[in-house]
């Protein structure tokens, strides 16, 4: 069973409810429409429920009937969850008008409706910005406890018979949000991918902190940063298996790390690789998958305390479709099932 059928497996098991706010998208409604006759998830589309059902047709989508549909110009699911948002920001100095307004935002009434427990997480992107998508999450749903950070992971399918990783998948991170993160923030960020390699890849992490020194090879206030980091992570979560700072080659390749760190508990086996800086993940990442034929799933947002994760504006149906899945399963490791 390769990855994705593990999480199709789990999604089915366990269906969670996923909140799409862009409901006139046509990308968006194939991809629902596609989950719901998979039996995967619980469907709600935010948009206008004519509109939603006309469209439907002219795709020729028949199981769009079994979707939820919240019209964000209903005054009732207005009453509903503004009062909420006017909660979550009052302290800002938002005015209830204010706060009706900005609940009849597709992307902040998606996000209402997980906070309130209405749905399970959201999926969006396809027509709107990561600025936007992200800005709604953070100011409705804010962190997980412990963590202040949220970044973006990517899950790295190696070719068959790869003896890198754990059977083949590695996760990288951050290689999506935050720019130069500060000791506190990366130590996060890979207690973070901890998660993410438990809850979408369904392995247990071993996580290298990287940098361009192992176990004071090189001084440097970068490799300051990283080995501040990594002991910030061990207080986060002592349970997790973790080094730093480490080279790359000393993280993934057992006789190199004999010789380069031989007293690291990873021993050359990582499979969570943390980035000192989102320049150092990005490009990375993008190395990886177009030199070595790697399928790069992601971003996986993750440090939300209830996933919201982020689509490309030129995604296909097939990435909404897999995206869900992720949502689902993010969604299901952070209920513990």
């Amino acid at each position: 069973m390769n990855l994705f059928e593990h999480l199709t497996a789990k999604a089915r098991q366990h269906r969670q409810r996923i909140v799409l706010p862009e409901g006139l998208e046509p990308r968006t409604l194939t991809a629902a429409d596609r989950i719901i006759a998979d039996n995967l998830a619980d469907i709600i589309l935010i948009g206008n429920p004519d509109d939603i059902h006309n469209m439907a047709r002219e795709l020729n989508l028949t199981h769009l009937d079994s979707a939820t549909i919240v019209n964000p110009e209903d005054e009732s699911v207005i009453d509903k969850y503004a009062p909420l948002f006017f909660e979550l920001r009052k302290s800002k100095g938002i005015t209830m008008e204010e706060a009706r307004l900005t609940t009849a935002n597709p992307l902040y009434l998606g996000c209402l409706m997980v906070k309130a427990g209405d749905a399970d997480g959201q999926v969006a992107g396809a027509m709107n910005t990561t600025g936007n998508v992200l800005r709604a999450a953070f100011q409705v749903i804010k962190t997980v406890p412990g963590i202040s950070v949220v970044s973006g992971a990517f899950v790295m399918l190696l070719p068959e018979g790869s003896k890198y990783g754990t059977n083949g998948i590695l996760i990288f991170a951050d290689c999506a949000v935050v720019p130069d993160p500060t000791a506190p923030e990366l130590a996060q960020i890979a207690i973070s991918a901890a998660r993410t390699a438990r809850d979408i890849a369904g392995i247990e992490p071993r996580v290298a902190i990287l940098s361009f020194s192992t176990k004071g090879s090189a001084k440097s206030p970068n490799v300051d940063k990283v080995i501040e980091a990594t002991k910030l992570a061990h207080r986060l979560d002592p349970n997790v298996i973790l080094d730093g700072e480490l080279q790359a080659d000393a993280a993934i390749v057992p006789s190199v790390a004999g010789s380069k760190a031989p007293n690291s508990p990873l021993s050359g086996r990582a499979n969570v690789l943390v980035f000192p800086s989102l320049e150092v993940g990005n490009i990375a990442y993008k190395l990886v998958q177009r030199l070595g034929g790697v399928q790069a799933v992601g971003p996986v947002l993750q440090g939300l305390a209830a996933p919201v994760n982020d689509l490309s504006r030129g995604c296909f149906p097939e990435d909404i479709y897999k995206t869900i899945i992720i949502t689902s399963n993010q969604a299901i490791g952070l209920k513990g099932l």
